[in-house]
């Protein structure tokens, strides 16, 4: 139902200008699999993830038919490595990827590397939650003791965050607002034409459901992106309007039961 209700509106295009824009969160992560914060630590696709790229997210695309002139990635390895994998398989390894650190997940602050069961054993479910779904709740700032301070800090993929704008950490608000520069230049893109994929992080992605959907704070807090589940986009290029509803494609089963999963705290 889903994939022909994406034919039905790739038949728009002949009636109207149009163009379509995919964002995608990357495949699990290392950290994803221990079900730890993980936010701009630069932890890689597990083997998992890997494996969700390769079964989930390119056999969607394959399927509709999508392809792409520019991919958007952020500078953390989870990100760019899913965004190389679906090209490579699309047999398009040659669309540039462009790398943005606006794009980067979230930052946990100093709940970075901690499970989540053990904060929400700590702290309490309701506060975990909050700092996880809240809209304005920002976690407690790293600090030097946390094992990962001095990895994130000192990381070079960081050197093009200008001073001032490192955080330490951020609420989902905070990295909303981060996010909206970033995909005002990208949706210029989409309406000048190009074909476009956002190869992104969890709440990254759900900044830009908020940017492109207009749902309000209150709404966004209760949206969950899983993983390799492309989200496609229809614009008209005339208005620059968004043109009905996001299509997640894939089998609704599946997705239905991953979003579950990302919404809960977990083991």
């Amino acid at each position: 139902m889903v994939f022909f209700k994406f034919l039905k509106s790739k038949l728009s295009q002949f009636m109207t200008k149009t163009n379509r824009l995919v964002v995608l969160r990357h495949g699990e992560s290392d950290f994803n699999i221990e079900n730890k914060f993980c936010g701009w630590h630069d932890a890689p696709l597990s083997e998992f993830g890997i494996q969700e790229a390769l079964t989930v997210a390119i056999p969607a695309l394959e399927q509709s038919q999508l392809e792409f002139d520019v991919v958007y990635s952020s500078v953390l390895s989870r990100s760019r490595q899913t965004a190389e994998l679906v090209l490579c398989k699309l047999n398009c390894a040659y669309v540039p990827i462009k790398e943005d650190w606006r794009l980067c997940e979230r930052h946990y602050g100093d709940l970075t590397g901690y499970k989540k069961r053990k904060i929400a054993d700590r702290y309490g479910e309701q506060q975990v939650q909050a700092w996880r779904r809240g809209y304005d709740c920002v976690p407690p700032p790293i600090e030097e003791s946390n094992r990962y301070y001095y990895t994130i800090c000192s990381n070079p993929i960081f050197d093009d965050v200008p001073p001032g704008k490192f955080p330490l950490s951020e609420s989902l608000h905070m990295c909303v607002d981060r996010v909206e520069p970033a995909w005002n230049e990208v949706k210029q893109e989409v309406l000048k034409g190009s074909r476009v994929l956002m190869c992104v992080h969890g709440t990254v992605a759900r900044a830009l459901v908020q940017h492109i959907e207009g749902i309000s704070n209150e709404a966004i807090e209760k949206v969950n992106i899983p993983n390799c589940v492309p989200r496609v986009y229809e614009f008209d290029l005339n208005s620059g309007g968004l043109i009905g509803s996001a299509i997640n494609l894939g089998d609704q089963e599946y997705i239905r039961r991953k979003t579950a999963q990302v919404a809960a705290i977990g083991d």
